[in-house]
């Protein structure tokens, strides 16, 4: 799953315009012109068609958050580096969600995973845990569209 589709699941699930979404990328810290979203939100064949990237997609993450659950106190580190991978997708999400346990059960079995306790703890778990599991391109997806099911009835 690219970072693109990722970005499109999420602008249909929270229902945002192109102009949402630009702010959102702004509340991530994520300066950019506006004609860039429209860019990322492009189909691949479409000639407006940019590539999202990891870095733009971690700031909308991170302004998601800010958009759904307000800002934080908690203070930011600046040298703090984080590879965004489908865990830390996934982290985010649920915070900016504010999921519940129940709530990931209910999205997951929205789309026919059952997960058990430990299986779903080892995908929140930090890497190099003895019981963290990498979460696969197809998990990240059921879940999103779990999510998209969801949605409503989780808030």
């Amino acid at each position: 799953m690219t970072t693109n589709q990722i970005l499109k699941k999420l602008q249909l699930i929270t229902a945002a315009d192109k102009e949402t979404m630009y702010q959102i990328f702004l509340l991530g810290g994520y300066e950019l012109p506006r004609e860039r979203v429209h860019g990322y939100l492009a189909q691949k064949d479409d000639k407006a068609f940019l590539d999202c990237g990891y870095e733009a997609l971690g700031h909308f993450l991170d302004g998601l958050i800010v958009y759904k659950r307000g800002p934080s106190d908690k203070v930011a580190s600046e040298n703090a580096v984080m590879v965004l991978d489908n865990n830390l997708i996934l982290k985010k999400l649920r915070i900016a969600f504010e999921l519940k346990e129940v709530d990931l059960y209910a999205i997951f079995h929205a789309v026919e995973i059952e997960l058990t306790k430990s299986e779903l703890n080892a995908l929140f778990r930090k890497p190099g845990h003895k019981n963290y599991r990498l979460c696969p391109d197809s998990i990240l997806e059921l879940f999103l569209e779990g999510l998209a099911l969801c949605e409503g009835s989780i808030e």
